[in-house]
């Protein structure tokens, strides 16, 4: 139940002192005193009274909304950050509700796979249409068959239909795990192409500079105090 608001006592105390102060400046015997100290008290009583009443205080200004995510150059890519975070608040709604700890472990996989996916072609948007696929039709039809799973699971019914459907999806899960996991790491392929090249041209040269190999071999001298010191390239 609310509670009601009090007012504030101040202008009473005012009402108080001013015929405290009035008696003490003229004498109360004439009814016109009687009257002028009453009209001022009234006065300063609702004075006081509008000034102190509950709700009046100033309120702190309203902080400035938070600006919205402004769209880069490419729209491409700012779709595929939407529908990303959209996919992303899915799986944890459907983990959520989904009870089965296996499928949910399944499901925080694709979770973690699926945002690393995203922050790759984010941090580089030349990958975009690799994963054009994985947008269109991968992701979305495994959200469906998790949404699919889920209802079935709240249906309450252990039927042929229910039963098969959800064994089929349980039985999916590890392949689109193991298909997310490969999208990501197709994603780096070119990257580390390029990797292996520069490897091989370094341990080339460093053969060739005699640098690697058997030609590296620990060499030991003396210090002035007579101790050893031994040095490996």
């Amino acid at each position: 139940m609310a509670q009601a608001k009090k007012g504030s006592v101040v202008p009473f105390y005012a009402v108080a002192a001013i015929w405290v102060g009035y008696a003490a400046l003229f004498d109360l015997y004439a009814p016109v005193h009687f009257l002028t100290a009453a009209v001022l008290s009234l006065a300063a009583f609702l004075l006081l009274r509008a000034l102190c009443a509950p709700g009046t205080a100033p309120q702190p200004a309203a902080q400035p909304k938070a600006e919205a995510k402004k769209p880069s150059a490419n729209p491409d890519l700012d779709k595929m950050i939407a529908d990303g975070d959209k996919a992303l608040s899915e799986m944890r709604r459907l983990n959520d509700a989904i009870q089965d700890p296996k499928i949910s472990a399944r499901i925080d996989r694709l979770e973690a796979v699926s945002a690393q996916i995203f922050a790759a072609v984010k941090e580089d948007p030349k990958k975009l249409p690799q994963i054009r696929r994985f947008m269109d039709y991968y992701l979305p039809t495994t959200l469906k068959l998790l949404n699919a799973y889920d209802r079935m699971g709240s249906a309450g019914v252990a039927g042929e239909n229910i039963g098969g459907t959800m064994r089929r999806v349980e039985e999916m899960m590890d392949t689109i795990v193991a298909a997310f996991a490969k999208q990501l790491d197709s994603l780096y392929g070119a990257e580390a192409l390029d990797l292996s090249a520069d490897m091989t041209v370094l341990e080339t040269m460093m053969a060739r500079e005699g640098l690697a190999g058997e030609q590296m071999k620990a060499e030991t001298t003396k210090n002035d105090d007579g101790t050893d010191i031994k040095l490996e390239l």
